[in-house]
């Protein structure tokens, strides 16, 4: 009988080990993904009317931390890179097998660390982040070389232009990222946002 448990114990043992490995795995591809440069040029130009020249940066931070992956991200438009219109913090974890959480943070004074990532490593914390409740982004890999995901429903606030609150839908490989932000109000009328669909980031680097 005891062997018996021996060997089941040493069964789940190896089977959590496994699963351990192939999280890690795919935590890490997803987070490759995401890092790098990003910039939506070549739909601004095919379609200047719906869409802006958007560039998107992304630069992991913290990596001695062994609890996710931590990423510090600007969005700017092209011509006014040294003034990001959105600064935030990514936090990258696979919550099951396949199933990844983007939680989002902002920080106090952000322009002081535009294009300076590594002097907001230093300066910030994760105990100094301010956690947008409601607002991460929940991805699942749809094949092996693609991750899909999305806000949940209406849970992520937004005061912007009248919103009440913000979706986000995204798509990512490892040469583009589709991110579709809308606000909005009361009466779920669309307030701000691109209409036509997503911008589509190209990866530059």
């Amino acid at each position: 009988m005891r062997r018996i448990l021996k060997i089941g114990w040493l069964f789940v043992w190896i089977v959590s080990c496994n699963y351990a490995i192939a999280q890690s795995k795919d935590l890490r591809k997803l987070a490759k993904y995401l890092t790098g440069s990003f910039s939506s040029e070549q739909q601004y130009k095919a379609d200047t009317v719906n869409y802006f020249d958007i560039r998107l940066k992304v630069t992991p931070i913290w990596q001695e931390r062994k609890d996710g992956f931590w990423l510090y991200v600007e969005q700017a438009a092209a011509n006014t890179l040294d003034k990001p219109y959105r600064q935030r913090i990514y936090h990258l974890t696979e919550k099951t097998k396949g199933v990844f959480e983007s939680e989002i943070s902002t920080f106090k004074n952000p322009l002081r660390f535009a294009q300076k990532p590594a002097l907001a490593a230093t300066v910030l914390s994760p105990d100094s982040l301010i956690s947008r409740e409601g607002c991460a982004v929940i991805l699942r890999k749809k094949d092996k070389k693609t991750f899909e995901g999305s806000t949940d429903g209406k849970k992520c606030p937004s005061e912007l232009r009248g919103a009440t609150y913000a979706t986000s839908t995204v798509t990512l490989t490892d040469k583009s990222l589709l991110s579709w932000d809308k606000g909005f109000d009361a009466n779920d009328k669309q307030v701000w946002g691109a209409t036509k669909g997503g911008y589509v980031f190209l990866r530059q680097k």
